[in-house]
């Protein structure tokens, strides 16, 4: 989504909780996208930490346009397994890190008229067997974009949430392969979310369910 971003003209600011991924990834970059990239280590789950992330993005570029709410971890687990912890780091991270994250850029994005984006999962509509924590967390996220889409609708700000199915990511310790050619692919999310930044302003796609064109 950053890389779609910097094609499309944006500076674009990323946070990762580990030092090390966030100054590869901004190396990368910003090898090709020299002044309009911004690492910063960042924790949604801390309202600080990510108030911190928002004011250094605005000193260095000036405001915020578009805020894509991303952070997520997956633990799958019967109810009998989940223990307090799991719950607790689902939660946190995939629900209230969007609200922190919606908190501390509301502001400015009222102020530039901007875009909210949060990446849900169709996990935040269909229910499966060792998913309490997950689906819980997404289908609350669900439910929590759609209503943040009407508290802000009449300000001028634009809110949609991307359900994608299965995505080659890194997601959960996964690591992408061939194997993976079937599923939706990093970049298509990325073209999806710059075009939903290039529709005309009177049309608000809400909520975006995306799954493999074919089955594995």
């Amino acid at each position: 989504m950053a890389e779609s971003l910097l094609h499309e003209g944006y500076a674009v600011a990323f946070t990762g909780r580990g030092e090390q991924g966030v100054q590869e990834a901004a190396s990368a970059l910003s090898r090709q996208f020299e002044g309009r990239v911004l690492g910063l280590v960042a924790d949604v789950r801390d309202l600080a930490s990510v108030e911190k992330a928002v004011a250094a993005t605005v000193n260095a570029f000036g405001g915020v346009d578009v805020v894509i709410a991303n952070a997520g971890v997956g633990i799958f687990k019967s109810i009998e397994e989940l223990t307090e912890e799991d719950w607790a780091d689902t939660i946190d991270t995939n629900l209230t890190g969007v609200f922190y994250t919606v908190k501390a850029t509301l502001e400015e994005v009222i102020r530039r008229k901007g875009y909210v984006i949060t990446i849900s999962s169709l996990a935040g509509t269909n229910f499966f067997e060792k998913g309490t924590a997950y689906n819980a967390s997404k289908f609350g996220l669900v439910g929590f974009t759609q209503a943040l889409m009407l508290d802000v609708r009449d300000k001028d700000v634009k809110v949609s949430t991307i359900m994608p199915g299965s995505v080659a990511t890194y997601f959960n310790n996964h690591v992408p392969s061939d194997a993976d050619a079937w599923k939706i692919q990093p970049e298509d999310i990325g073209q999806m979310v710059a075009d939903l930044l290039k529709m005309n302003p009177r049309t608000l796609p809400s909520k975006i369910e995306v799954r493999p064109a074919k089955k594995k």
